[in-house]
This record gives structure tokens, sequence and C-alpha cells, in this order.
């Protein structure tokens, strides 16, 4: 299976987003601005893309166009993989606030392999 330029560079600015989420989390796990850090690795998208694909789709005309095309694309796998790796080093627990929330509910009918905990105050 032979991939198009227009996939191959879909998907690399993708592996791109969930290489920055990953190190964002990591990093705001650390510091809380960390995540600042993978957000700025953005700018380097085009140099990554480059680097992988090394030819751009017909509607890019140019590497300088890559930083406007890719950013959707972008953005929504880093913030995905953003939270996902901080949920995971922070071992987050959910708190429930009430004994009428959605999380208490789903948590004593069985469908939630937590345990509630009920925050203080």
């Amino acid at each position: 299976m032979k991939l198009t330029v227009e996939h191959k560079f879909s998907l690399t600015v993708y592996l791109w987003g969930a290489i920055t989420g990953i190190v964002s989390g990591l990093l705001a796990y650390y510091n809380e601005a960390g995540w600042l850090l993978g957000f700025l690795l953005y700018v380097l998208v085009d140099k990554f893309v480059i680097a992988i694909v090394r030819e751009l789709p017909e509607d890019i005309p140019e590497p300088r166009m890559i930083l406007r095309k890719a950013f959707w694309g972008w953005f929504l796998f880093w913030l995905f993989f953003t939270m996902m790796t901080y949920t995971l080093v922070t071992d987050f627990q959910p708190v429930c606030y009430s004994n009428q929330s959605l999380l208490y509910k789903m948590v004593e009918s069985g469908n939630a392999s937590i345990k509630c905990v009920f925050a203080m105050g």
C-alpha cells in the first residue's frame, strides 16, 4: 500500500503532535508552565515534516506554508496527548463533589472501576 503525499503529510503532522503532547505532559508534571515548552515545539513542525516526507502536497507551494496548514491537526493531537500523559503521570483520582453527580452514580452502580473520593469543604 502506497501512501499519497497528502496522507504522509497528515500522518507526520499527527506524529509530531503526539510527540510534543507527550513532552508537554511530562514537563507539566515537573513544572506548571512545562506544557508551554511542548506547545512552542509547534514551530518545528515544518522541519519535522520536511525531514520525514521530503516533498510537499500540491496545495502547499512552499515550506513556510506548513505552519499554517498543519496547525489544527497538530493542535488536537498535542492537546489530547498532553492531557493523557499528564493524567497518567500524576495518577489522577477523580473527586465526587455530590452524591447527585454522574460520577457518583456511575461508581455506586458498579459501572466505574474507581472509588469515589469526596472533596472536603
